[in-house]
C-alpha cells in the first residue's frame, strides 16, 4: 500500500466514524500528526498494520505522522540487507531513532553465559560482530543482550563471574563502534539468571564499559520486585533504556495495575531522552485496537 493511499484510509476513517457519531474518538486519535509526544515511544511492527499495511516501511512512515519518532525491532538481524538499509533509509530520512534489536544468540538457554564455556562465548561474539554491521545500517545505538539460564552446577558466584567475563569481550566489540549492549533482566522463566534490576546493575558495574548497561523493562521488574521509580533510582546510572508494557497482561498502558503516567512523569523530571520501547501487545485488534493504543498513550503522556 502506498503511503499516500493508506493516509487517505486513515481519513476516510475518520470521516466514517464522524458519520457513526464517534467525532471525539475520531480527533483524539488521528489529529496528531504534529503533537509529538513528550517522551520518544516506540512502536514494533504490526502495531498499526491495519492502516498502514503489511509493509514495514510504510508503517513507519505511518508512526511518524502519529508523532512517534523512534521505533524498535527485536528481529532486525533476521531481514535482509536490502530490507535493513531500506529501513534505515527511511528513518534517516523522517529523523526518527532505531530503538533496540536482539543480538543474535547474544544468550540463551542452549548458550548461556554463565556455564563460562568458550563454544558459548564464541557463539555470543560472533553475534555482538554480526549485530555491529546491522547496527551501521539501521544507525542503531542500542542491541539487547539475554545472558542465558542458570548454570545450576556452578556456584552463584561463579556463574555470575563467567557472565561479566564474556560481556567484557562483548564491550569490547561494541565501544569502538559507539553501541551499547543492554541487559534485560527478564520475569519469562525462573531458569533465566538475570531477573533483577540490582542484580543486572552489580554486574554493569563489574564489566565497567559504556558499552554495557541495563534495559529496564518495567512489565518485567513489576512482576520480579515492584518498587518500579525506587529501584530505577538507585541504579539511573547504569540504566540506558527502558521498555513498558502494563501488567497482568502485557499490553499498552492503562490496560494493567502500573501507573503510567507517574513513571514516565518521573523519567521525564529525570532527564530521560532516551527511547521508550513499546515492549507489549495490544489489548483490541483492528483498527479498533490501533486507536486504543494511541489514545492510551495520549492518556499517560499528559503528565
Amino acid at each position: 500500500m502506498k503511503r499516500s493511499d493508506f493516509i487517505k484510509s486513515g481519513a476516510a476513517l475518520v470521516g466514517g466514524a464522524v458519520l457513526l457519531g464517534n467525532d471525539t474518538m475520531a480527533k483524539e486519535t488521528y489529529q496528531h500528526k504534529d503533537n509529538v509526544f513528550k517522551l520518544d515511544y516506540a512502536p514494533h511492527q504490526g502495531m498499526f498494520s491495519a492502516s498502514a499495511g503489511k509493509n514495514f516501511v510504510d508503517e513507519i512512515k505511518y508512526m511518524y505522522d502519529l508523532g512517534f519518532r523512534s521505533i524498535e525491532d527485536n528481529g532486525m538481524p533476521g531481514r535482509s540487507v536490502d530490507e535493513q538499509n531500506k529501513i534505515g533509509e527511511t528513518l534517516a530520512k523522517l529523523g526518527m531513532r532505531m530503538g533496540v534489536f536482539v543480538v543474535p544468540k547474544g544468550g540463551n538457554g542452549a548458550n548461556t553465559l554463565a556455564a563460562g564455556k568458550q563454544e558459548h562465548v564464541d557463539i555470543f561474539l560472533k553475534g555482538c560482530r554480526e549485530s555491529v554491521e546491522v547496527a551501521k545500517r539501521v544507525n542503531a545505538r542500542w542491541v539487547t543482550v539475554v545472558p542465558g539460564d542458570y548454570q545450576r552446577n556452578l556456584p552463584l558466584g561463579v556463574q555470575t563471574a563467567n557472565i561479566i567475563e564474556a560481556l567484557k569481550r562483548g564491550a569490547e566489540i561494541f565501544e569502538p563502534h559507539g553501541i551499547t549492549m543492554v541487559l534485560e533482566p527478564l520475569s519469562d522463566t525462573p531458569d533465566l539468571f538475570l531477573r533483577y534490576t540490582d542484580q543486572t546493575y552489580e554486574i554493569c558495574k563489574a564489566v565497567g564499559s559504556p558499552s554495557c548497561k541495563i534495559l529496564y523493562d518495567a512489565y518485567h521488574q513489576q512482576k520480579n520486585e515492584g518498587n518500579l521509580i525506587n529501584l530505577m533510582n538507585m541504579c539511573w546510572s547504569e540504566i540506558a533504556y527502558v521498555q513498558v508494557g502494563d501488567n497482568p497482561g502485557r499490553k499498552e498502558p492503562t490496560t494493567g495495575e502500573i501507573n503510567y503516567k507517574n513513571v514516565f512523569k518521573w523519567l521525564k523530571e529525570k532527564g530521560y531522552t532516551g527511547v521508550v520501547g513499546m515492549e507489549h501487545g495490544m489489548s483490541k485488534a483492528g483498527v479498533e485496537g490501533e486507536k486504543a493504543l494511541v489514545n492510551a498513550y495520549r492518556e499517560v503522556d499528559n503528565f
